[in-house]
């Protein structure tokens, strides 16, 4: 934790202690750990001499950031109309309980995966689609999503 802290001081001060460089600063951390945790966030609003709740409020109003630490794998499942048509909420459910997510957890417990989904990516004719790691799995089934994991967890376990 210290390194992470430690990185974070050395962003504030790259970036001048400037409140109004707040956004770049939180998109430097998370892109070094792939998360804003809590303790990040408090020693910025430190640092940029602003309230906790006002680093928070910045941090929770954006959704590309994310105060949950991040699988090793990013699965993205779109919600799109046409995703949605061709039934990809079946596949997000498919994963999710594959997965052993509950709740308003997103990372399995294992740490490999995290299941996210998104308004769309932008391929509607290859509905229903998801992308792992950015690599987009085109006209998606539960069956097919389930075996791709399964296939990155056999990977993982043979590394």
């Amino acid at each position: 934790m210290e390194q992470q802290l430690s990185f974070v001081r050395e962003v504030v001060a790259a970036h001048n202690a400037d409140p109004s460089h707040l956004i770049a600063i939180l998109q430097e951390i998370q892109g070094e750990f792939k998360y804003l945790s809590e303790e990040a966030l408090t020693l910025v609003a430190e640092l940029l001499h602003k309230s906790t709740a006002h680093v928070y409020s910045v941090a929770t109003f954006y959704e590309n950031f994310s105060l949950e630490a991040k699988g090793r794998h990013i699965i993205k499942i779109c919600t799109g109309t046409a995703c949605h048509v061709r039934k990809s909420e079946p596949i997000y459910e498919a994963l999710y309980k594959e997965l052993g997510l509950s709740g308003r957890r997103h990372t399995s417990s294992d740490g490999l995966f995290t299941l996210e989904t998104v308004a769309c990516l932008g391929a509607c004719g290859l509905a229903p689609v998801m992308t792992i790691d950015g690599e987009v799995h085109s006209k998606m089934t539960p069956e097919a999503a389930v075996a791709l994991i399964n296939d990155i967890r056999a990977k993982e376990a043979g590394k």
